[in-house]
């Protein structure tokens, strides 16, 4: 009888006073603020790593139901950056790099992000390449002070593709015809629904050309790299870690430990204890405890003409 007068008693207030209550169901989970775990090491100095996983992209990690789950890579690494731009004690930031690349756009902004915090901070940043830095992985780890690698890992592939699907075949398989109607010849280049024209391949190359001119400039001017050599290095093929550093297009090979090591050393710390960001109810039990691998293609999906730093066989 008290249970039931209960329940009436709190529907009577639903009912007669909607103004006092703000409701608030979430069927997606929230994205939680990022938390500070320490995984090895001692003292007050410390040292971030810093996860580059999977296809790099500016999209965010979205839900079957719509709205955004959890922050995609860009928005991510910026957050990390921003955590670690905020405490005084960070004096170093390793960069644990699994990647073949993404967008042009998203790849650049990756690297912008990243030099810009360690031109602002003035903190030590070291790249470590586990299975492959390739493409875009590559490009963003060139922001870092200096680039180490696995023994096993994979490296380079310094160049461009464009993306597009050619939908005419099944098209005319199923009996659909697409009719599109434009104010000019070149608005609608690049359209699934229709074959490349030559002219419009003609134009495609050249903005590829373009785009490969600025990772060509970006890795001369990061590794002391004559322009003329890195176009030699740059015709899209793979290096294997000793290959790389015979080419300079990284400092050195080793293990996470080593990359650990070597930020201490150039950040002149004789101990620090190293730490990651993440969410709550994420546990990281030792350096090699990373965050989810990122598998959102982002605008690399869609469904037009897509430029990419990305290695993809």
């Amino acid at each position: 009888m008290k249970q039931m007068m209960r329940t009436l008693f709190a529907v009577t207030l639903l009912i007669v006073l909607p103004g006092c209550f703000n409701i608030k169901v979430n069927l997606i989970p929230e994205a939680q603020p990022l938390v500070e775990q320490q995984i090895s090491g001692e003292g007050k100095d410390k040292i971030v790593l810093i996860d580059i996983s999977g296809i790099i992209t500016s999209a965010d990690n979205g839900s079957m139901l719509g709205g955004s789950k959890s922050p995609g890579m860009l928005s991510q690494v910026r957050e990390e950056l921003d955590r670690a731009r905020g405490d005084k004690d960070v004096k170093a930031v390793v960069l644990r790099i699994n990647s073949p690349g993404g967008g042009v756009t998203a790849s650049d902004m990756l690297y912008h992000e990243i030099k810009k915090f360690k031109q602002d901070t003035g903190v030590k940043i070291v790249a470590h390449v586990l299975d492959m830095g390739t493409s875009g992985g590559y490009y963003a780890a060139l922001a870092a002070d200096e680039i180490t690698a696995q023994p096993t890992s994979i490296i380079g592939s310094i160049g461009v593709t464009m993306l597009r699907i050619d939908a005419t075949g099944l098209m005319q398989k199923i009996g659909i015809q697409a009719h599109q109607i434009s104010s000019g010849e070149w608005k609608s280049m690049g359209s699934p629904f229709r074959p490349v024209s030559p002219e419009e391949t003609e134009f495609f190359q050249s903005m590829i050309n373009s785009l490969f001119r600025q990772f060509v400039r970006v890795v001369a001017e990061e590794r002391k790299i004559t322009t003329e050599r890195v176009r030699l290095l740059g015709d899209g093929r793979i290096y294997s870690s000793s290959e790389a550093k015979d080419n300079g297009l990284i400092d050195g090979i080793g293990y996470l430990e080593d990359s650990l090591e070597k930020a201490k050393s150039l950040a002149h710390l004789t101990q620090a204890k190293v730490v990651t960001y993440s969410r709550p109810g994420e546990y990281r039990a030792n350096i090699y405890s990373m965050s989810l691998i990122n598998i959102n293609l982002g605008e690399l999906a869609g469904p037009g003409v897509n430029f990419a730093y990305l290695w993809l066989p």
